[in-house]
């Protein structure tokens, strides 16, 4: 009978196949990356927001006054319901309204009007920019 000597347990873990499996999934992805390509996100330019088949109603709106023009013919609205009522007609055939608001006004104002514009059958409403320089 041989005499053998009893194996010591050995209580570390053994990471060996935990960094084969990493450098394997390592390699995979190296491989994998260049074959996907990113994806491409067209954005409108505003050139091409800006071409209109047929002349906006403009609604202004100033610290509490409203007004609107059309075709270079401008008005004034007493509250924001006689504003509504004199676009919406305007706009029932599917011509836009752009809203343009002054700089001190509160955008939640600015957002009540397209609101109160939406609920009075106007589809077609734009915020319009206007850039100093």
């Amino acid at each position: 009978m041989l005499n053998r000597k009893p194996r010591r347990m050995i209580n570390q873990m053994n990471v060996v196949p935990y960094i084969d499996v990493m450098l394997v999934l390592l390699v995979i992805f190296m491989v994998t990356a260049p074959m996907f390509s990113p994806g491409v996100i067209e954005v409108p330019s505003v050139s091409r927001a800006a071409q209109v088949d047929v002349s906006p109603v403009e609604v202004r709106f100033d610290g509490g006054r409203y007004g609107w023009a059309l075709d270079g013919k401008s008005h004034d609205a007493a509250s924001l319901d006689a504003l509504v009522a004199a676009v919406a007609p305007l706009a029932a055939g599917g011509r836009p309204v752009a809203i343009s608001a002054s700089r001190d006004a509160r955008y939640s104002e600015v957002v009540a009007i397209a609101d109160r514009l939406y609920q009075a059958g106007v589809s077609r409403v734009a915020l319009t920019v206007r850039q100093d320089g």
